[in-house]
């Protein structure tokens, strides 16, 4: 169902939440729908279920505009984000039927699960990484075999967390594109377009059983627009590699802190 909210002063501030959120996934490849049903959850004490299909619908434009803004500069890899995406597509519907089942606190609780494990995980990973640049010579920007047998399974675990709590799915479909060693150029906006793919498969699933509010998808939208505009511009000439740890430490702690958040509250 589709409905318009009565306009609320707390309301201001979601273009301002918005063009951080599509600033931030533009420029790391995500569509920052991570971060739009907690913030909406918790600030402004949204329902889960329409929390969670608003965010879908939100997180589309930033995705479509960040991709575009990447595929213009021949930063993308059309031929991966197809293969990931065919995948994710059955994994968002299957996600957006898992939610249908759930009460609005199950759903909560097991988005804090997810997000506390989540972000353990990237702390892990970000710790074996710093590990392993002492002791092994990276040889990026190689692919390896892998992206026709694997693609599809990190694509499917994507879509598959999109459906069911109207995030980005970005974790797996990153960890997809470094394990093929797709070259970091081509990660962001690449993971962007199959992140694009997901959203629009899990967000058709959720017209069925879902609650989008249009009030607060608009003025979460004026906000991320131009914030996924900016965040391809803002990487140009960035040396990737230098700061890459430290923005993938920052976005771990942030989950983890959202998700103990969610749980206790």
């Amino acid at each position: 169902m589709i409905f318009h909210s009565p306009f609320q002063y707390s309301y201001l501030w979601l273009p301002l939440i918005g063009f951080t959120i599509g600033l931030l996934a533009s420029m790391t490849g995500g569509g920052g729908g991570f971060f739009f049903p907690p913030v909406l959850i918790l600030l402004f004490k949204v329902p889960a279920h329409i929390a969670v299909a608003t965010s879908l619908a939100a997180t589309l434009p930033i995705c479509f505009v960040g991709a575009m803004g990447y595929y213009r500069k021949g930063s993308l890899d059309v031929r991966t984000g197809i293969t990931f995406g065919i995948a994710g597509i059955t994994g968002a519907l299957a996600g957006a039927s898992v939610t249908g089942l759930l009460t609005a606190g199950q759903l909560e609780t097991t988005f804090g699960i997810y997000a506390i494990l989540l972000g353990l995980l990237m702390i892990f990973n970000n710790l074996k990484d710093k590990k392993n640049l002492r002791t092994v010579k990276k040889t990026p920007g190689i692919k390896i075999p892998g992206i026709i047998t694997r693609g599809p399974l990190y694509g499917f675990a994507g879509g598959v967390i999109s459906g069911t709590f109207g995030i980005s799915g970005t974790t797996p479909v990153l960890a997809g594109l470094l394990a093929i060693r797709l070259p970091l150029k081509l990660v962001a906006g690449t993971s962007l377009m199959i992140v694009f793919i997901n959203t629009v498969s899990a967000l058709t699933g959720h017209l069925f059983i879902g609650i989008i509010d249009l009030t607060v998808v608009w003025f979460l939208t004026a906000g991320a627009v131009i914030g996924a505009f900016s965040g391809p511009k803002l990487l140009a000439g960035v040396d990737l590699e230098k700061i890459e740890g430290s923005v993938r430490q920052s976005f771990a702690y942030l989950v983890l802190a959202f998700g103990t958040i969610i749980i206790i509250t």
